[in-house]
């Protein structure tokens, strides 16, 4: 452990699922990351950030935090076999490589709610099905959670409630579709060969200062090895509560 100093993190999931805004929101920052390609040399942003140009083998790394590096893969959508093969051998070689600073320490798996009529893909499924990350905990996000507030407020509505009456129970019945949709695909994953560790919602992320506690939390569970944990709580600089929890439980 003392010769890891980086918390290293794989991003992986839809294109437009809100992965960089999470990463952001984690780093406490609304700036861009810096992206080497894992030798110390700065690649060209503009291209990296590109749909359709990501390079899990770069690095992304905010400078507001730099104990944080980041891997985000291509859009999962109908990539090609040699995008779903070049992913799931950097992640088959970096959980396991005897570089220890070269290891990923987590993944963070991205679906967005703004696709939850079509909730789990092809390609999703095939890569529980066929990635099996070891010890690496994989962490099942659901993001831009707001989205539902439309669903909500169309069920509201449909059910002969008027406008006012809706808005007042638009809140719980979010909460309501949130927990439908999540029991939805975990019934889906679960039943897969290499199903996710975890699962949490993460919410607001588009707001500066959105709070990050239970995905940190989550991860922190999901990682399950003492070291990792202390270093993951001490590199994210807004989790005081957490460090005295995390103290408290040891």
């Amino acid at each position: 452990m003392a010769n890891i100093k980086q918390f290293r993190i794989v991003v992986m999931g839809r294109a437009n699922a809100g992965k960089t805004t999470i990463l952001q929101r984690i780093c406490n920052t609304t700036d861009n990351p810096e992206i080497t390609d894992g030798k110390g040399n700065k690649v060209f942003e503009a291209k990296c950030f590109q749909r359709g140009h990501h390079n899990i083998e770069h690095e992304l790394v905010f400078s507001s935090n730099p104990g944080f590096v980041f891997h985000d893969s291509c859009g999962f959508e109908a990539g090609s076999v040699g995008q779903f093969d070049e992913m799931k051998n950097f992640v088959l070689d970096r959980a396991v490589t005897g570089s220890l600073k070269k290891r990923i320490h987590a993944i963070w798996f991205c679906i967005p709610m703004t696709d939850y009529h079509r909730m789990v893909t092809a390609a999703e499924q095939k890569f529980f099905n066929e990635c099996d990350t070891g010890h690496v905990p994989v962490i099942v996000l659901l993001t831009k959670t707001d989205a539902l507030h439309l669903a909500a407020m169309e069920e509201l509505l449909d059910s002969g409630l008027d406008l006012g009456e809706a808005k007042k129970k638009a809140a719980e019945k979010e909460k309501e579709l949130l927990e439908r949709w999540l029991a939805h695909i975990k019934g889906i994953l679960d039943k897969c060969k290499f199903p996710p560790k975890a699962y949490v919602s993460v919410q607001k992320m588009h707001e500066e200062g959105a709070d990050c506690m239970a995905l940190v939390q989550c991860t922190t569970n999901a990682v399950n090895e003492e070291g990792l944990q202390r270093l993951l709580i001490s590199t994210w600089q807004s989790g005081i509560a957490l460090c005295v929890e995390y103290a408290v439980k040891k």
